[in-house]
């Protein structure tokens, strides 16, 4: 096999009924010069007998527990040989130019470290999931154009702030200067705070329309789980990445915000997601030390003016 021009890293944990929709559209691909890794996070429901029987091409990599998705995913990155390396989930199906138009998009510009597809529902093909992600003033991540229908609103390529990393792709050179990604997130705004490093280092996040991603969404990921670590993550990506001349112009908006999220946790603690979510916001606290040493380094390694990243926010 030729060098690869693009590698795929794809993390699994028991994805065995995901994973034949999501290789068989990376086999029909355009571009054929591709790499792809499955990151197994020792899964019990038969994934990697599936793939060495079904898919001989993949490269599957076993890890012996659950590395969660950082884990897995820069395991990934680690082995990935390609110049460009995606991250996609396994509940996915590409279109087939999906990997010739991320190449595409890269060339574009060289200071685009990161490009983000258009992702649309699966079971709703005419329906968003994300056309790239933005972040709020008052410390909030969100998809561009969840759950409405595409009508066009999305179809030019542009800059955005972050890339969903259900299917994110990145200029193997840039993770070399700002990292990979950050694996005490494990799981959830991993993707978001990559995107804040590339940023602050100069990195452009470009949304390609002719990208093409099809995703169930949340398909091993349950609302408990996600909101303890939205609720943990989501405070870290703050204090992480935040420049301080923004904090100090915007930590009232963002304490509230924190504030309204507690409150309505507390409202709802019988929940055993409003539990999880008090849970994630207190352990968040107990390990701000651990992100305030990482917020140094961050910040000290800045290339951009805080004033050029507060004209890439959005008012909540």
């Amino acid at each position: 096999m030729n060098a690869p021009q693009l590698s795929v890293v794809i993390p699994n944990w028991n994805g065995r009924h995901f994973l034949d929709d999501c290789l068989q559209s990376l086999q029909q691909q355009s571009l054929q010069a591709l790499e792809v890794l499955v990151v197994d996070n020792a899964s019990q429901d038969g994934s990697q007998r599936h793939i060495q029987e079904h898919y001989p091409e993949v490269r599957l990599i076993e890890l012996p527990e659950n590395a969660g998705f950082t884990g897995a995913c820069n395991r990934g990155l680690v082995e990935a040989r390609a110049p460009f390396v995606a991250l996609l989930n396994n509940d996915t199906e590409l279109n087939s130019r999906w990997a010739e138009e991320v190449l595409r998009t890269f060339s574009l510009d060289a200071d685009i470290g990161i490009v983000a597809s258009k992702m649309m529902l699966f079971h709703q093909r005419d329906h968003f999931h994300t056309a790239g992600d933005y972040f709020t003033t008052d410390g909030r991540a969100g998809n561009r154009g969840a759950w409405q229908r595409d009508t066009g609103q999305y179809d030019r390529a542009q800059p955005v702030f972050a890339a969903c990393g259900g299917a994110a792709a990145y200029r193997h050179s840039m993770l070399d200067d700002i990292g990979l990604l950050d694996d005490d997130f494990f799981f959830l705004l991993e993707d978001v705070d990559i995107s804040w490093r590339a940023q602050l280092a100069g990195y452009k996040v470009w949304y390609a329309p002719t990208a093409i991603v099809y995703h169930h969404l949340s398909a091993t990921g349950g609302d408990i789980t996600a909101s303890y670590y939205d609720g943990r993550n989501g405070i870290w990506l703050i204090v992480k990445n935040m420049p301080g001349s923004l904090l100090q112009k915007y930590w009232r908006p963002i304490l509230q915000r924190q504030a309204a999220l507690a409150w309505a946790a507390l409202k709802a603690w019988r929940g055993a997601a409003a539990r999880a979510r008090l849970r994630g916001m207190a352990s968040a606290m107990l390990g701000l030390r651990g992100a305030w040493r990482k917020r140094h380094r961050i910040q000290a390694s800045k290339r951009v003016s805080d004033s050029s990243i507060d004209r890439q926010l959005t008012a909540p």
